[in-house]
């Protein structure tokens, strides 16, 4: 009651916004009142806890100026429902990192990537072919492609780059 009349005195005077006396009396009249606020948004009594906690902590960490504030009530309730939508935020952006939004990989299409791919390499040389195979699909380099085909470094290269010509014409 204390917090009221206090409270009701300084709106009395026609001073502006009601400046409450101390922190502890704008603490005992706000605090049921935010609670209940974040409490319905959240759904969680924790949440809300935790929230209402922060702002006023913000609040008292300004409570030197709060007469530069235009309301101290409305200053509280903005600072909690603005960190309320920021864990929001932070819980949708974790969750988008753990779960993936694509759709799971089918596992016929990658038969059926193996098979047309089988199928155009078919069409080449054995030597376009194993130039290609080695350099592009295991990321062999050219000297190495070479050394494992028993030639040398740039006819691997011509012969994958005529593999490649090929299967773009195809």
């Amino acid at each position: 009651m204390q917090a009221e009349d206090n409270i009701v005195q300084i709106a009395e005077s026609g001073e502006g916004p009601a400046v409450p006396a101390s922190f502890t009396d704008f603490f005992l009249d706000a605090h049921e009142r935010l609670y209940r606020a974040l409490y319905f948004v959240t759904g969680n009594p924790h949440d809300a806890e935790e929230l209402m906690q922060d702002a006023f902590m913000k609040l008292w960490e300004r409570w030197d100026r709060i007469d530069e504030l235009d309301d101290a009530t409305a200053y509280l309730f903005r600072v909690a429902f603005n960190g309320f939508r920021m864990r929001a935020r932070r819980a949708r952006t974790a969750a988008r990192r753990v779960i993936s939004i694509e759709p799971a990989p089918d596992p016929f299409a990658d038969v059926d990537i193996q098979q047309d791919v089988y199928r155009m390499l078919a069409g080449l040389s054995p030597r376009q072919r194993s130039a290609l195979v080695l350099t592009e699909i295991f990321g062999y380099s050219s000297e190495q492609a070479a050394e494992i085909m028993g030639i040398r470094p740039p006819t691997v290269r011509v012969l994958a780059s005529q593999g490649r010509a090929a299967l773009r014409a195809t």
